[in-house]
């Protein structure tokens, strides 16, 4: 959802413009977040400290933050803060051997898109608090109540609005009582009032060249780039407070996650949930706030090393993320699978030391949304066949709301590419309280999601910008395939179908690379539909999540109604539908359904359908009628993994149908990548 940049400069000059450009291209790399307006603050000159027309000074002695904030895309932004910046007359070439900058892209949920609801926002017409906020407060009306007796005035609709005032209430409180008070003070006496989830980061003139961050349930990363060639913190492991209170030329960011910061960084910090990082004086603070405790608790954070390159944040030779990342999949794949396959075995080593437990489970919940859920749906029906265990499925906003029943000896499988997910979080802390073990199955080391499981597997499927999920879903598919062999590897009953599916695997990434070679195929295809209101597809088995995850991506890019269903309830309603008009793809692929898909073609036919059906090679004459109907061969693999080869042709569909309509490929109209509000 929203995302959040920070840059803070110590012991070495920096230009202005450079800080400027430094926090633009911070919210370039999260702009596959998904967003609908943003901001910066950074510094501007002592000289100037008086709140617009008002003629009273300001109540520091610091520069004033100059804020600028734009509803639209972030070049919108840039064009307005340069032509604000011009009719200031304001230096950009000014040097700074210590800054401390802050941005935000913002996905509306309170407040339309408008500059006063962008972020960041601010105490007062001094500016003497800014915050930058991801995710929701759910108390702030009492809040804001309280600050309106106080006082207070209020400018936006956003939640947010409270921090910043809540924070300049705390600070002059105790300047009334005439106590000194810290910056980390001051913001954990205000996370003490707020209920939610956040990640926060706090800029004030009263402190200035500090920055403090906190977080609760949002993610938020610190990047640590030494500028001095004695000091590699990446071979280091000691407390980041050490490693930073040095005096030495630095630069520190925080960032909502990794992308924002590996082109100037490899060395980062997760932040958990309740700590407050407080960045002075060029050093790192880490204290962890207790509701139960008045006092926080310093505590130690080793830094860790990123182990990603700057290439795969590029789109290289493609148009679009999307396009590269559908592209992608034969080495994501390859990934996924590197070093897990030895000797006629699957070794998973997140979950080898939980395996006892879960082949005496009740039964398996897979828990996820969208295109994870959908992921889970493919291959649940291989799980069940090799462990024998009954497997259901839930959806995290579902489970939620009905709290759905999960025992002790239940093993709960939470699936989410960004790890961060706010329903499949909030299912998480659920099912941890009953008890029942807990796997984790994401992208992204380090997200909430792999350090609050019991264990897990990370797919590996490397980084995926475009907001609609496609390597990373058939890269789920892959490890939950996986999982399926490792939890049934005890059985001598299946001991034949393990060996065939685990033969076949290494190979998968080959059939990919020759179902990606119907590219122009999917092209001409879009160029049919492209003027089409609606599309249906019918899938059933091993396939009726791919029908669900063919749809979704129609659906999200091309923004287009489609419909994934089951074909054995086509008869229940949907054939109502059909006429000559309405587009029907039909995935009918060799496997244990593949006569009923047949019937369903005839049916379909015999009703005039504007048939296209999906279909392994050779098989274009016994699926289409007289010739009738388009058909789509695909290579023919292992039935339990034929969705990895099904879906692609319908990712591709949904590419050229959203490039030919002309709609926004990689940041779809109101979606966002990582949805971490409910």
């Amino acid at each position: 959802m929203c995302g959040i940049f920070a840059y803070l400069n110590y012991n070495v000059a920096r230009e202005r413009r450079y800080i400027m450009e430094v926090l633009f291209n911070g919210l370039r790399r999260l702009e596959y977040r998904g967003y609908d307006s943003s901001g910066i603050a950074i510094d501007g000159d002592r000289e100037s400290n008086s709140a617009g027309d008002c003629a009273a000074p300001a109540p520091y002695d610091s520069a004033e933050p100059l804020v600028f904030r734009q509803a639209g895309k972030i070049e919108s932004l840039v064009g307005s803060v340069y032509s604000e910046v011009d009719s200031m007359d304001l230096d950009l070439e000014k040097p700074f051997m210590v800054h401390a900058g802050v941005a935000h892209t913002r996905w509306a949920t309170h407040g339309v898109p408008s500059p006063k609801n962008s972020h960041p926002q601010s105490s007062d017409l001094f500016n003497e608090f800014l915050v930058v906020h991801n995710g929701i407060i759910t108390n702030y009306e009492v809040l804001k109540e309280t600050l309106i007796r106080h006082g207070f005035t209020f400018e936006s609709d956003t939640d947010t609005e409270v921090i910043p005032k809540l924070a300049k209430f705390v600070f002059d409180q105790a300047r009334e009582g005439d106590q000194a008070v810290s910056f980390s003070q001051v913001v954990i006496e205000v996370i003490r009032q707020l209920e939610g989830a956040y990640a926060l980061i706090f800029k004030s003139p009263h402190y200035p060249n500090e920055l403090i961050a906190c977080k609760r349930g949002s993610t938020l990363i610190l990047g640590v780039k030494s500028l001095t060639d004695e000091r590699n913190y990446s071979s280091a492991f000691g407390d980041v407070k050490s490693l930073t209170a040095d005096g030495q030329p630095k630069e520190l960011f925080f960032s909502s996650d990794l992308y924002a910061i590996v082109e100037h960084t490899k060395n980062y910090l997760a932040i958990e949930d309740n700590e407050v990082v407080h960045l002075k004086d060029g050093s790192v603070s880490v204290l962890k706030f207790d509701h139960n405790k008045e006092k926080p608790a310093s505590v130690q954070r080793a830094l860790s090393v990123l182990e990603m390159e700057v290439e795969q944040i590029k789109k290289g030779n493609y148009d679009h993320f999307m396009q590269k990342e559908i592209h992608e999949q034969p080495h994501s794949l390859t990934t996924t699978m590197r070093g897990r396959l030895r000797d006629g075995s699957v070794v998973l080593g997140g979950l080898k030391d939980n395996l006892k437990t879960i082949r005496h489970s009740r039964r398996i919940i897979f828990v996820g949304c969208g295109t994870s859920y959908n992921a889970a749906l493919a291959a649940r029906p291989f799980l069940e066949e090799l462990s024998g265990i009954p497997v259901t499925m839930e959806l995290a906003s579902d489970l939620l709301d009905r709290q759905g029943p999960i025992y002790r000896e239940d093993t709960a499988v939470f699936v989410s590419q960004s790890g961060e997910t706010a329903d499949t979080l909030l299912a998480l802390e659920y099912a941890l309280k009953s008890g029942a073990l807990c796997v984790g199955i994401t992208n992204t080391v380090g997200s909430t999601l792999a350090r609050k499981t019991h264990c897990g597997v990370h797919i590996n499927a490397g980084c995926e910008i475009g907001v609609a999920s496609t390597k990373a879903y058939t890269s789920q598919i892959v490890v939950i395939t996986m999982m399926a062999l490792a939890i049934g590897a005890d059985s001598l009953s299946t001991q034949s179908r393990r060996e065939s599916i685990i033969n076949t695997l290494p190979g998968l990434p080959e059939k990919v690379s020759e179902v990606l070679k119907l590219d122009g195929e999917m092209k001409d295809l879009a160029e049919s539909l492209m003027e089409m209101q609606s599309l249906l597809v019918f899938g059933r088995g091993y396939n009726y999540a791919t029908a669900l995850e063919g749809a979704l991506k129609v659906k999200e890019v091309a923004l287009m109604h489609s419909e994934g269903m089951l074909a054995g309830e086509m008869k229940h309603g949907p054939l109502a539908l059909v006429d000559e008009t309405l587009p029907i793809i039909v995935i009918a692929t060799r496997d244990a359904c593949f006569s009923q898909q047949q019937s369903v073609i005839q049916q379909l036919y015999a009703r005039n359908g504007r048939l296209i059906v999906m279909c392994s090679k050779g098989d274009a004459a016994s699926v289409c009628p007289g010739g009738s109907c388009r058909t789509i061969e695909v290579p023919r693999v292992a039935d339990c993994l034929q969705p990895v080869i099904n879906i692609i042709p319908l990712q591709l569909l949904a590419y050229h149908l959203t490039v030919l309509r002309g709609f926004d490929v990689d940041q779809p109209r109101n979606l966002a990548k990582s949805v971490t509000t409910q």
